[in-house]
């Protein structure tokens, strides 16, 4: 049986499905750069022929360590689902002549430089700049238009970024941004690979986005996402998700497979996102394309990744469409013929619809909760009445334990405030938006309080402005991750004839 090397981190797909689907086609070696809550590590120990969990030491040289973890098992495929390892699986796929994303994978992580490639090739999207520096921000705020966006350039789930008004709030979003960034770096949800990461950021004009046109019902989100995969430089889409309309300022609450697009605007937003994989020039990877939906038909990109859509985005399309996405590209890695979709599938080749919700502490008005929570999912599945047919179930890996105090929601923050991760299958994609839209307007009302007559938890937040996004991190959990790029080699220790597990003590996180 061929031999696969796994490298997991936060973010991604929950662990437990790429697990269960790898190990189906191969055997598989897992590297663990952040810890396994227990659940995971169970199924870990049973379905893999090793696990290793490095050493902080041992991950000083990320590419080092994969490679020769490869090397010490004979993998013949080395992948990764989580944004934060991306470069560096690409970088030890390189070294060891495995097929992978390629030399490219950097351009679908560093958003400066995808924005730049895109820029190059004449693909609409909003004008920006980049900038490392806060003088660089101000000279930047004073060239574009406000209101303007700051984000991290090699951030995921739309960690650190704040809405800039005014020239004068300039300052405050580059100190709040940067706190953020290494708040988020030491709960481990920060760029693995490139040490001088978390100096990087883009500034770039808020887009207004509007779904008149594009949907037949109200309650849809202003973008989608085109699903798919890059073989042999061959981009290959397989579906659009959907989303609910996000949380200020640009926090996905729920992604939704299909998206109820008709046939023809479902085409034109994957000939743009083919536009855009194209550019980037990847060879060998899963993809997820975001695109800002606009009036009068006009789209704008918002970026593209070198791997699947995290949260359950994954389980999702294996739900409605049948496809196992994490196995077909296990297979195409290592060789074997895979039969990927013709043309990106749609409605009217759905087995019904499913969808995940991001647990935040905000209403449906985008108000902050009027106080403190308990998440008891038990409580929620038998209080919310949803459609007939609906099904609602929680992913414990990326959920915060039942009882435990829902997180204020920080704007800043991002969906590393949720408290956990639904998921949710229907008859069709508006029925998920309709139960959706239940849920969260019931769930400040149905948990049980944290304490009684508790404070309000914060002002009220004004509702989120219908443009630019990004997908979710999860709950935080696990060690720090190691980002040094220094030369240190891996230890005797990750022998494949020695594994070594370690459960963590709360959930594991995930990225879409």
């Amino acid at each position: 049986m061929s031999t696969v090397l796994l490298v997991h981190a936060k973010g991604g797909p929950p662990l437990g499905h790429v697990l269960s689907r790898a190990a189906a086609r191969a055997d598989v070696h897992l590297l663990a750069l952040s810890a396994l809550v227990p659940s995971v590590a169970a199924s870990a120990e049973r379905l893999c022929a090793s696990v290793v969990l490095p050493t902080d030491a041992e991950r000083a040289d990320l590419v080092s360590l994969i490679v020769a973890r490869a090397e010490a098992v004979g993998a013949d495929a080395v992948l990764t689902f989580s944004e934060y390892a991306v470069v560096a699986v690409a970088e030890a796929c390189e070294a060891l002549g495995l097929a992978g994303a390629g030399d490219a994978a950097a351009l679908a992580r560093d958003k400066r430089m995808m924005r730049h490639t895109w820029h190059r090739h004449g693909l609409p999207q909003p004008a920006f700049r980049p900038v490392a520096t806060e003088a660089d921000l101000h000279e930047a705020v004073a060239a574009l238009t406000t209101p303007l966006l700051l984000k991290a350039a090699w951030s995921a789930g739309s960690t650190a970024h704040q809405i800039i008004a005014s020239p004068q709030e300039a300052d405050t979003a580059w100190r709040r941004s940067r706190e953020t960034m290494a708040r988020s770096a030491r709960l481990g949800f920060a760029e693995l690979h490139v040490a001088e990461a978390a100096g990087h950021f883009v500034v770039e004009e808020i887009v207004t986005g509007d779904t008149a046109g594009w949907f037949d019902e109200p309650g849809w989100g202003d973008y989608v996402s085109v699903e798919g995969v890059v073989t042999g430089g061959v981009f290959r889409p397989v579906c659009v998700s959907g989303r609910m309309p996000t949380v200020q300022p640009f926090t996905e609450r729920a992604g939704i497979t299909p998206a109820s697009l008709p046939a023809d605007l479902q085409d034109r937003v994957v000939a743009l996102a083919r536009e855009a994989v194209d550019a980037l020039g990847l060879r060998d990877c899963g993809t997820h394309t975001e695109i800002k939906l606009g009036a009068d038909g006009r789209m704008w990109l918002i970026e593209t990744a070198a791997r699947f859509g995290g949260a359950m985005t994954v389980p999702q399309i294996e739900e409605v469409f049948g496809l196992d996405v994490v196995g077909m590209l296990v297979d195409h890695l290592l060789g074997r013929p895979v039969a990927w979709p013709e043309r990106a599938l749609g409605p009217e080749q759905a087995r019904g619809a499913a969808g995940s919700l991001v647990v935040l502490a905000v209403d449906g008005r985008g108000a902050a909760w009027r106080d403190r929570r308990r998440w008891d999912f038990p409580v929620v599945r038998e209080a919310v009445a949803l459609s007939e047919g609906s099904t609602l179930s929680v992913v414990p890996e990326s959920s915060l334990p039942d009882g435990s105090t829902v997180p204020v929601y920080d704007p800043a923050g991002g969906a590393n405030t949720m408290a956990a991760l639904c998921l949710l299958s229907a008859a069709d994609a508006r029925t998920v938006l309709r139960d959706f839209t239940t849920l969260v307007d019931a769930l400040p009302d149905v948990l049980p309080p944290a304490v009684p007559a508790a404070p309000r938890s914060g002002p009220a937040l004004p509702a989120a402005p219908r443009s630019e996004s990004e997908v979710p991190a999860a709950p935080r959990s696990g060690p720090p991750a190691d980002r040094s790029r220094n030369v240190s080699a891996p230890s005797a220790s990750l022998s494949p004839a020695r594994p070594r597990v370690r459960p963590a003590i709360s959930s594991e996180g995930v990225a879409v």
